[in-house]
């Protein structure tokens, strides 16, 4: 079975783009995963993704994921609520001055709580001063990234709440066997 996959590329060009959430209530934090970890980003990664079919990743070795964690320009921030993971935004500085916002998103638990925008904020906050934290790197000229139809509903209001202008939109054909991954094989959702 297939579905239609429709992707919009938004962007940000300036950091006066930014247009910051408003604080969510409780003890939420954002901390950077200083320690390239690939079993924690592997968690991340499946823990927000599962149940909106994240696979991409899936796939990767160990090496795999530790050689991507080790490329400088390559950053995690995580939030927690009151000290348990409740989402994350990876980073990827380019050569062209451009940063990605690579993987971003909540633990479904989590969402509906306004975290998600607050994360996105410090994120974004976070790619337009990247180079400052990693010496060689070219200064931020655009923080960028992608959404699609897969994502939860509320992703692409969060994204232009935030500042972000769409640039571009594909629509594809992508096999789809209905199911969610989870946070582990089998897990569901």
């Amino acid at each position: 079975m297939s579905i239609t996959v429709t992707t919009w590329s938004l962007h940000q060009t300036s950091p006066a783009d930014q247009l910051p959430a408003s604080l969510p209530e409780g003890d939420v934090r954002i901390v950077r995963a200083e320690v390239p970890s690939p079993e924690f980003s592997r968690f991340l990664y499946t823990a927000v993704g599962g149940d909106i079919c994240w696979t991409d990743r899936l796939g990767m070795s160990y090496a795999a994921w530790q050689e991507w964690l080790d490329r400088p320009g390559v950053e995690t921030w995580v939030a927690y609520d009151r000290g348990t993971p409740a989402g994350y935004v990876e980073l990827e500085a380019q050569d062209d001055g451009a940063v990605e916002i690579v993987y971003f998103g909540l633990i479904p638990a989590f969402r509906g709580r306004r975290i998600g925008g607050h994360l996105l904020s410090y994120g974004v906050a976070r790619a337009w001063d990247l180079a400052d934290r990693w010496p060689g790197l070219a200064q931020t000229k655009r923080v960028w990234l992608h959404t699609c139809s897969k994502d939860g509903p509320h992703a692409m209001d969060n994204y232009l709440r935030r500042g972000f202008t769409l640039f571009d939109t594909k629509v594809d054909e992508e096999a789809d066997d209905g199911t969610a991954t989870g946070p582990w094989p089998g897990a569901g959702v």
